[in-house]
């Protein structure tokens, strides 16, 4: 009998590109970002199928630049090229085997996903399939002066998002001022806090009844991540449902999470963690009965795509952050619009990668 013959990774490349940005996002103590300046990740299988993925390398978060991700990749790419497609245990064990390098990893997992559907014949969305039919979208705004934040909230109204996500902790008076005026000016849409570890043990309990008061909907790492302890405490108080991101880059330290009972919500950003570890961090969450967003890391439309198709899995239960690539100048894949704050399933499988368009932005 002739068997059939499962393909095997025969060629991975990085293609580097830059995505100017309408405005410039600022997060935590000093973080800024204002363009896109990520790399194009394909994987190439023995029968000629293709896979691809954004990576978005963050220095401040995760010690990645694009110098970094392609060292990393020159390590990997010979324990990986010969490998079949489906050896799931052996293409993670050379992942997991590489400690840190998160986005490239969660990179060529994702490509490996698409490359692995391509070569049975469908697409990402065809064997992802959907727990429920859409899925509310939420919108990251920066830290900014008040009018250049309404302006960006009230683009991405008009865009048809309903939920913020709004960046605080380098002025915590001035926040405040800042959730009330979109408040004022965008009086039905929904906002939560994104602290970006920037409180202390001292004032968080402060600052969170004041958020509580204030009626946002939940607060994401407002301590450092290592006040463990800390973060138990102030989750115990029950002032605002807290959101474990920093604290949860990956499954191993989900779990630790998950013992200590220092969150209630759990935003997992396949950029970082890939879709096999970000199926199985889902499912961990989902038996524990915490609740899950899933998380941009500020990624181009392309990348937007790859994320939104696990915002649709079973367990995710809150607005997931779908629409920062309004803010981007351009894309190359052309993502479907919002609907009054939802983003639907049978609206983004008409999504893809533009190869045509890609070229405009590549370096």
């Amino acid at each position: 009998m002739g068997g059939f013959r499962v393909p095997t990774l025969r060629r991975i490349t990085l293609r580097p590109f830059r995505l100017p940005l309408r405005g410039a996002l600022r997060w935590g103590r000093a973080s800024e970002l204002e363009a896109l300046e990520h790399l194009l990740l394909e994987v190439e299988l023995s029968d000629g199928s293709v896979g691809r993925a954004e990576i978005p390398p963050r220095p401040t978060i995760y010690g990645e630049t694009p110098a970094t991700v392609r060292a990393a990749l020159e390590y990997l790419t010979p324990r990986l090229l010969g490998l079949e497609v489906d050896d799931t245990e052996a293409i993670q064990g050379v992942l997991q085997g590489f400690p840190n390098h998160l986005t490239l990893k969660g990179g060529l997992d994702i490509a490996l996903w698409e490359a692995w559907a391509r070569s049975e014949g469908q697409e990402l969305w065809q064997v992802l399939e959907p727990h429920h039919p859409r899925v509310r979208v939420s919108y990251i705004l920066g830290i900014a002066e008040e009018a250049e934040m309404l302006a960006d909230a009230q683009a991405a109204y008009q865009a048809g998002v309903r939920v913020f996500k709004v960046k605080v902790g380098r002025d915590l008076e001035g926040d405040l001022a800042r959730i009330a005026a979109l408040q004022e000016h965008l009086p039905d849409a929904a906002l939560y806090a994104d602290a970006n570890e920037t409180l202390s043990p001292q004032n968080a309990e402060a600052y969170l009844r004041r958020w509580a008061e204030a009626g946002l909907m939940y607060v994401e790492e407002p301590l450092p991540v290592a006040e463990v302890l800390a973060r138990r405490r102030l989750r115990q108080l029950g002032l605002l449902p807290l959101i474990a991101d920093d604290s949860a880059f990956t499954l191993r330290d989900l779990w630790r999470e998950v013992q200590l009972e220092t969150f209630d919500i759990l935003n997992i950003k396949p950029a970082r963690s890939g879709y096999t570890q970000s199926l199985e961090m889902l499912a961990l969450a989902r038996s524990e009965g915490k609740r899950v967003m899933v998380g941009s890391q500020a990624l181009s439309s392309f990348g937007a795509y790859q994320t939104a198709l696990l915002a649709f899995q079973e367990g995710v239960s809150e607005p997931c952050e779908l629409a920062f690539h309004l803010k981007a100048q351009g894309g190359f894949c052309p993502f479907p619009p919002f609907k009054e704050g939802w983003l639907y399933w049978e609206d983004l499988k008409g999504c893809g990668f533009d190869p045509e368009a890609f070229e405009c932005y590549a370096l």
